[in-house]
């Protein structure tokens, strides 16, 4: 077991944790002990001068605090006998900072200790929060074995090394990177949470979006949706679909996009790889579809209006403002995007109930979220259509 460790650089605990971990008892979901943990690291995040520098940093704190978990709670109360799996293995994605935290607090909450691979990309978020929890596990000693913070590089022993100590392994990534974990193989009672490469979309009435007030907030929560991941997060829009008829539809578009431009004019760098990418992927997509660039002053938005939407098209996506447009008529006409791929659907401007039963109607294969525009990058404890507490933990059964 300790030939693997000269492969890995403990963030938070250390190797002797890692063999306490290994000893560590479940939790009931929702153990006070968690809640107080939260509580406590909810409050440091959101007194912290450094993490103030960090919306999503901030917003992890926000979700954590008392009142979020009396929320949360609510759902699970009925569940006297539901108790934790036992140690759940973490591989964050490279490409979102703060997801590797919310990963292991719900684990937590769940009553779990977790093994957290940290993301492979250098984000000060990162660092930030390692630091924050490091302060708040000082106040909560016999909870340091509940959690191990660690980076390695691709080494297929030490991957191995924390699969067959998983009760749970839970894996935040493309399809690639799914595959290439899943050659370590897991404990035989083990389970496995895998959220894999994903598309989103979003759905604007236009004569909503006309008659709206604050056109400025409606641009600045699409933006956060897309320009805050460079369109890397799996919730982030690439297909925009505008609702209404023609000259409606096209009054609208002018607006929403020529206010959007000079918030990310004012706020937002590119990068001339990002501006190759993004051509080369609308030469792609031209190649193989009846596609219409929209003029620009500049590369800083890219619109590329679609005839008909097509399931393949969901496969030619890049980021750094990169946005597929369509008009429908109606909503059923975005069928075609539904599939097992979709993850989030955004809506200005739509009723939800309504939005929600026509989506069903369809009976798709995708669509797990159907969230207000700006809201996309929530995290909740169901993901993906997955219920992370109840799949990370399990029910003791009295008959």
């Amino acid at each position: 077991m300790r030939q693997h460790f000269d492969s890995v650089t403990y963030a938070l605990g250390s190797a002797e944790i890692e063999v306490q971990m290994e000893r560590v008892c479940p939790l009931l979901v929702f153990s006070e002990e968690a809640c107080a943990f939260l509580s406590a690291l909810s409050a440091r995040i959101l007194k912290d001068a450094e993490a103030k520098a960090f919306p999503d940093v901030m917003t992890l704190g926000f979700w954590c605090r008392p009142a979020a978990l009396r929320q949360m709670y609510r759902v699970y109360e009925a569940e006297k006998n539901r108790i934790g799996r036992g140690i759940v293995f973490h591989i964050a994605p490279s490409n979102v900072a703060v997801n590797f935290a919310y990963s292991c607090l719900a684990a937590f909450l769940a009553g779990n200790a977790s093994v957290v691979r940290l993301p492979s990309k250098d984000f000060p978020q990162v660092d930030v929060l390692c630091r924050i929890f490091a302060q708040t596990l000082a106040e909560f000693p016999a909870l340091f074995p509940y959690f191990l913070f660690v980076r390695y590089g691709h080494v297929q022993d030490v991957t191995e090394h924390y699969s067959r100590l998983a009760n749970t392994r839970v894996i935040w990534g493309g399809d690639a990177t799914i595959e290439a974990i899943r050659r370590a193989p897991l404990a035989p009672r083990a389970n496995e949470i895998t959220f894999a490469d994903r598309h989103s979309l979003a759905v604007l009435d236009a004569d909503a979006y006309l008659a709206a007030a604050d056109k400025a907030r409606i641009a600045q929560d699409f933006y956060n949706d897309t320009y805050l991941s460079d369109q890397n997060a799996c919730t982030a829009p690439h297909f925009v679909v505008w609702l209404g008829a023609a000259e409606k539809v096209k009054a609208a578009q002018e607006l929403f996009w020529r206010t959007l431009h000079a918030l990310v004019k004012d706020r937002y760098t590119m990068q001339a790889v990002q501006a190759v990418d993004k051509l080369t992927q609308l030469y792609r997509l031209g190649a193989c579809f009846e596609v219409r660039q929209v003029p620009a002053e500049d590369n800083l938005i890219t619109r590329v209006r679609v005839a008909k939407l097509t399931e393949e098209m969901t496969a030619y996506r890049a980021g750094s403002g990169f946005f597929i447009e369509y008009r429908a008529q109606k909503l059923a006409e975005i069928r075609p995007l539904c599939g097992i791929s979709c993850q989030t659907l955004s809506y200005y401007g739509v009723q939800r109930d309504a939005l929600l039963q026509e989506i069903l109607a369809m009976r798709p294969a995708g669509v797990d979220r159907i969230v207000p525009l700006g809201r996309t990058m929530d995290f909740a404890l169901v993901w993906d259509g997955v219920d992370l507490i109840r799949t990370m933990s399990r029910v003791v059964q009295v008959i």
